[in-house]
């Protein structure tokens, strides 16, 4: 199997490593980085389970061959937390239960963030189109919506990681 370097920023921290050619950005996260928040659930793009930011934008970790994450910023749900406080949009989860089993938890947060950083007031019909790509057993969606309904209403805010 032919090896690729690949050198990338993960959670605001500088990596490179050796990766065969045809690893996924989901395999190098948990496996060899040892983030395990992003899921591994259908593994082909069906369920949004393993959702990271790449460069900002909402992906499916398990379809992005490593080698496309050279010299790029990968942000996961372990990114969110700084200095030991949970991210606003975490907390209005908290806030109106939207985290079940918490499988889909982190895919959801990840594919949230990317809306709210693109769009900060996203309409009622935009926060139901960006998370339609994550699949939740548990919730039934109304909590979801409800959060990211709650973070649109009460921060003003600026795009962040």
């Amino acid at each position: 199997m032919r090896l690729e370097t690949i050198a990338f920023n993960l959670n605001g921290r500088a990596y490179q490593l050796e990766v065969p050619a045809n690893r996924t950005l989901l395999d190098v996260i948990r496996e060899d980085l040892g983030h395990t928040g992003t899921k591994r659930g259908c593994e082909i793009g069906q369920c949004g389970a393993c959702t990271v930011l790449l460069d900002g934008q909402a992906v499916n970790s398990c379809l992005v061959p490593a080698p496309q994450i050279q010299g790029r910023q990968v942000t996961t749900i372990e990114g969110l937390m700084q200095d030991g406080k949970l991210h606003p949009l975490q907390e209005a989860f908290l806030d109106n239960d939207a985290s079940h089993c918490g499988f889909c938890s982190p895919g959801m947060l990840m594919s949230a963030l990317a809306l709210f950083n693109a769009h900060p007031n996203p309409t009622d019909q935009e926060i139901k189109i960006a998370i339609s790509g994550n699949l939740c057993r548990c919730t039934g969606y109304l909590p979801i919506i409800n959060a990211m309904k709650q973070y649109r209403d009460q921060y003003a805010h600026q795009p962040t990681t």
